[in-house]
């Protein structure tokens, strides 16, 4: 089965290490990143389409059409932000463009990067994860195929990566360590790449993966 996948924020930590994961993956024949600014990388799977704005789309119609899978990496720390502005962000933008693509491929498997701890309650003290809930509460909804919420930790980078943030390069070096003492806590970008990559190829019983979710899917 060869697929056909759109990736958003590959200018991200996540969404960077998720493209290197679909570029390396024989079943993936086709990769469409939607950025806002361009990512510099050529390969023979990959194509880009530039978005200034994510809210509108028309114009992008053709291009969005014809994909099996959206892995949506696209996102922002809460850090600084009240709830109005992080939510038009986290959820306004994220379900427009959810509804936008499946109203383009109603065959469409959506995977949204969430957050460890989301509260799916939405009525959490906890600001960021009461909005991640609320939009993976509204993306399940949706008549895509298949939707399914990917709620990682503390991820390793993949060798070759750009878009690291400092404590992730330290992170990097205190992997095998976090590995024995907090397991499910923490993963590899690789294998929350290669969760997303199985999730359109075997499926998966949850619709919201957390840690050890991740790590299961990755293996399968």
């Amino acid at each position: 089965m060869e697929i056909k996948v759109i990736i958003t924020g590959v200018t991200g930590m996540v969404g960077e290490g998720v493209l290197f994961g679909c570029l390396e993956h024989p079943n993936i024949k086709e990769v469409l990143m939607v950025n806002r600014k361009p990512y510099q990388l050529k390969h023979p799977k990959l194509k880009e389409c530039i978005v200034p704005d994510f809210l509108h789309l028309d114009e992008f119609t053709e291009r969005l059409t014809g994909y099996d899978a959206c892995f949506y990496c696209a996102g922002i720390s809460s850090n600084g932000m009240n709830e109005a502005e992080y939510s038009h962000i986290t959820y306004d933008i994220t379900l427009h463009v959810a509804n936008k693509l499946v109203s383009l491929n109603p065959e469409m498997t959506f995977g949204f990067i969430s957050g460890s701890h989301t509260d799916s309650s939405e009525k959490g003290s906890i600001m960021w994860a009461r909005v991640k809930g609320k939009t993976e509460n509204a993306l399940i909804k949706l008549p895509f195929k298949k939707v399914y919420n990917f709620r990682p930790g503390l991820m390793k980078p993949t060798p070759g990566q750009k878009n690291i943030k400092g404590y992730y390069k330290v992170l990097g070096s205190l992997y095998p360590l976090f590995k024995v003492i907090f397991p499910n806590l923490v993963s590899t970008m690789s294998e929350v790449g290669q969760a997303m990559i199985n999730s359109v190829l075997k499926g998966y019983s949850k619709k919201i993966l957390e840690i050890k979710d991740i790590k299961s899917l990755a293996k399968s």
